[in-house]
């Protein structure tokens, strides 16, 4: 990497991080009564501290008086413990009073980031894996914990506590010891920060093979079956280890480096403390200064460099702290493609006329998938959607959805453009069941009664014998309370597809989607939900995505997408007159089924 990189690198990562705390700070001032409170509380502590010393030494003069009466000082040993007291007191409130706010903050933060998670479009979760995005979350949320517990309890303290010390240096002595030690303050935080920040690429490499390995182990967990349907176990465990030997090796390189900065770091406070005690001890031979100068300047000494020892640790957390939220905030920072003005409409939903107008839309990076087709649903209608894999079919249905926007055309709700209505009141009015349905991992209640807010058991009961999945739950030995596992893995898909049907039906809204949503049921579940379809048919406007044609027989229409475009649609009778697309997918179906018997 040329200089110009590396400057420009660096400039990154000082905006960036200028960028972090531009973001904490609003956070900061809805709790700037503690905040202000734990400041003082502070400064009390390291006043108190540091006069410690001070006392420290007029006791040793007074002890060390051999001429005269010696007489135990105890008003000067009194207040000694008082002031060691009142340090370790203030230091225990200031962590009290600021313990909430990190965790609140903290708690902001987690929330903020996670409802933004919901408001980016489908694109940003098909391109990231849950296991990246949660991993960023955790390590970025920690990090605020971390970052506000060193500013206050490490960076702030010792930043007063040296000032407090080399001033007290400077009024009570030579001004060569305040000189020294100030120069072995600057020494060794420059050579913290510059070796420091040449080890960050091995955090930022770090950081990159856990989130690889963490993504990887998730990715493979959750596709167990499918792990070991291929018997690839040993191909999962070999791609785990090959990613955390690649973090092993650049671990131990990170903390080798890290064992030559704490050397370069003792040498520095090593001689510093050498060249200051040479200087005392000679004032002493000397009698330029007392004994008790002698040890008081020792124990400043040590106050100075005790926090300044544990400064390269704090100031190496300091950077991977602002590395990982970092990423969590670039999370924050990103921007949904599908997104409505603050002031946009709420829709007004009337009969439910749904009209697709001369829409086009292609994939990021594909060619289009659309072009220009146009159709209309009636109220009360169900019209299905058909073709071969890749027509368009589902993407209809995600557009409708607004899990996108068309590139071209309009997409009307009773005559409403939705692309200029409020995203979530269009997705509001609509229901939709997936071809791929996922269940939380909870109770088969909980999974029905997700459809609707502040349901009752009356009603989750009415849905699921609605879809014909009543029988299946009352065999069970917890019933409703039985847990479907992650996914829904302890379901058939067929199970799924109802509980899934369930809870759109409980929804209960004007528009209904189903793709493909009876493909894994058996016969008779399907036409017992056939069943249903049709009696819901005159309350709801329906939308079907079908592979299965034996399905959608009774649809008002129905619609053939081939090459992106509509190329023909009616009814089933009338579609098998025609001897078109339809025809043709119709008889390679019927004989399929015909061999199959």
């Amino acid at each position: 990497m040329c200089s110009t990189d590396k400057q420009t690198k660096a400039y990154d990562f000082k905006t960036r991080d200028i960028k972090v705390l531009k973001k904490l700070f609003p956070y900061l001032l809805k709790m700037r009564i503690r905040v202000i409170l734990a400041m003082l509380f502070l400064i009390v502590a390291k006043f108190a501290n540091v006069a410690v010393p001070v006392v420290l030494k007029e006791i040793v003069d007074v002890l060390n008086q051999t001429n005269v009466l010696l007489i135990l000082p105890l008003g000067l040993l009194f207040a000694y413990g008082a002031l060691r007291l009142t340090s370790s007191l203030f230091n225990e409130l200031r962590d009290a009073i600021f313990v909430r706010v990190r965790y609140h903050i903290m708690r902001l933060i987690a929330v903020s980031v996670f409802k933004h998670l919901h408001t980016l479009d489908l694109s940003f979760h098909l391109d990231r894996r849950i296991g990246g995005i949660t991993r960023d979350v955790d390590r970025g949320t920690q990090s605020v914990s971390t970052l506000l517990s060193i500013f206050v309890f490490n960076i702030i303290p010792a930043f007063f506590e040296i000032c407090l010390v080399i001033g007290v240096l400077w009024f009570n002595y030579d001004i060569f010891f305040a000189g020294i030690s100030l120069l072995t303050v600057v020494f060794y935080v420059g050579f913290t920060l510059v070796i420091t920040t040449w080890r960050m690429k091995y955090r930022y490499q770090m950081n990159d093979m856990q989130s690889e390995a963490n993504m990887n182990a998730v990715d493979s967990l959750i596709n167990y079956e499918t792990v070991k349907y291929f018997n690839q176990e040993d191909a999962e465990v070999n791609r785990y280890d090959e990613t955390m030997t690649r973090w092993e090796n650049i671990a131990t390189k990170s903390f080798t480096s890290m064992t030559a900065l704490n050397f370069v770091q003792s040498a520095v406070i090593a001689v510093g403390i050498t060249i200051i005690l040479i200087f005392a001890s000679q004032g002493v031979v000397d009698e330029s200064l007392s004994l008790g100068d002698m040890i008081m300047i020792q124990v400043l000494l040590l106050q100075l460099f005790m926090p300044l020892g544990s400064l390269g640790i704090v100031y190496r957390q300091i950077k991977h702290n602002f590395i990982d939220m970092n990423n969590m905030f670039d999370l924050l920072d990103r921007q949904s493609k599908v997104n409505s003005s603050k002031d946009a409409p709420k829709i007004k939903i009337g009969q439910g006329k749904i009209e697709f107008k001369r829409i086009s839309f292609a994939y990021k990076g594909k060619n289009k998938i659309l072009k220009e087709v146009s159709f209309v649903i009636e109220p009360g209608q169900k019209v299905a959607i058909v073709g071969k894999s890749g027509s368009g079919k589902s993407t209809l249905a995600k557009l409708l959805f607004r899990f996108y926007d068309v590139d071209s055309g309009e997409i009307l709700i009773d005559g409403q453009n939705i692309q200029t209505l409020n995203q979530h009141s269009v997705q509001s009015v609509i229901g939709v069941v997936p071809q791929d349905t996922v269940m939380f991992n909870e109770s088969i209640y909980y999974n029905i009664a997700y459809g609707k807010q502040d349901t009752n058991q009356h009603e989750v009961e009415k849905v699921a014998k609605l879809s014909f999945i009543d029988t299946f739950i009352n065999k069970l030995p917890q019933g409703y309370d039985t847990l479907v596992g992650e996914r829904g893995l302890k379901l058939s898909g067929g199970e799924k597809q109802r509980l899934a049907i369930a809870r759109v039906l409980l929804k209960n809204p004007p528009i209904l989607i189903f793709d493909e949503a009876t493909s894994a049921l058996d016969s008779y579940s399907e036409k017992m939900v056939q069943k249903s379809l049709k009696i819901l048919s005159s309350k709801h406007t329906i939308l079907v995505i079908a592979h299965r044609l034996s399905t959608i027989i009774d649809s008002n229409k129905i619609i053939v997408l081939g090459d992106g475009k509509v190329q023909e649609s009616g009814t089933h009778a009338k579609l098998l007159e025609s001897n078109g697309e339809y025809a043709k997918l119709w008889q390679l179906q019927v004989n399929e089924k015909s061999d199959e018997i």
